[in-house]
Formats: structure tokens, C-alpha cells, sequence
């Protein structure tokens, strides 16, 4: 049987329902790593079968680094609601981040680049995370980055 405090941990780390979390951690046996990883790859799953799905609402992300280099990303969601969300907002900043110090040439190159902050992700798959916390598809239209 799944303990609460786990659950709630499990659910804040991964942005889950509180069922999935559950299942998660019955699933696992009450290992809390083999939980985390079983919630992260059912999310995986859920947002590829989002990625087809129409990205109307969007936003533009400045960010900045050292008043030397500026990146301009426009990020898009299904609607309104999940672009003003808080994950979304994170997602956007690390993505922009991310091409400040990346210097990708593309959006196809900036998918499949490890991502700064944990080498063990792709920006892909941070992407795809994201779209299973907020439940809507999420795409990476363009950007430009600039440099002093």
C-alpha cells in the first residue's frame, strides 16, 4: 500500500495525478525511484499521444545572460490556460536558457541536445514531460539568439 507522504512527494516531484502516483508506487513495491521513473515514462507516453494535436496559444520568452547574449523563443501550447501555467513558464525560461548556451542552429538541433541541466534528458524529453504535467501538446516553434 502506497503511503500518503510518498504519494504527495511523488506527485510534486512529477506534476501527476495523485492516482497515477499510487499505481505508481503499488507498482513499484514501494520503491520510491522505480515509482518516480514508472510516472515519468506513462507521461512520456500520454504527451506523444498529444503531438499531433493544434498549438494555437503561444508566448514569447526573452531571456538574457550577462547583458551579452539575448535569445527571443516563441513556445506555443493548446491554449491560454497552460501557457500561463507554472510549468509552462519554467519549461519556456529552461529552453531559452538552454539556447543561450547551447547555440543551436535549429529547432531540430535544440530538440535533440542534452539538456543543460541534466545531461541525462534531451530537450525533447523535458518538452515531453511538460505536456504530461499540463496535459496539452507543446511545441517549439522558433527562435533567434544573439550575441555581443
Amino acid at each position: 500500500m502506497a503511503i500518503k507522504e510518498d504519494i504527495q512527494k511523488l506527485r510534486l516531484l512529477t506534476g501527476a495525478g495523485v492516482m497515477d502516483c499510487k499505481r505508481a508506487l503499488e507498482e513499484a513495491g514501494g520503491d520510491f525511484e522505480k515509482a518516480e521513473a514508472l510516472v515519468r515514462e506513462r507521461g512520456i507516453v500520454i504527451a506523444e499521444k498529444k503531438e499531433g494535436r493544434k498549438t494555437g496559444a503561444g508566448l514569447l520568452k526573452t531571456y538574457m545572460h550577462n547583458n551579452r547574449v539575448g535569445v527571443l523563443l516563441e513556445i506555443r501550447a493548446e491554449t491560454d490556460f497552460a501557457v500561463h501555467s507554472e510549468q509552462f513558464q519554467e519549461l519556456s525560461h529552461n529552453v531559452a536558457m538552454q539556447i543561450a548556451a547551447m547555440d543551436p542552429k535549429n529547432v531540430d538541433e535544440l530538440m535533440e541536445e542534452p539538456y543543460i541541466k541534466d545531461a541525462s534528458l534531451t530537450v525533447r524529453d523535458l518538452v515531453k514531460q511538460t505536456m504530461g504535467k499540463v496535459g496539452e501538446n507543446i511545441t517549439v516553434e522558433r527562435f533567434c539568439r544573439y550575441e555581443l
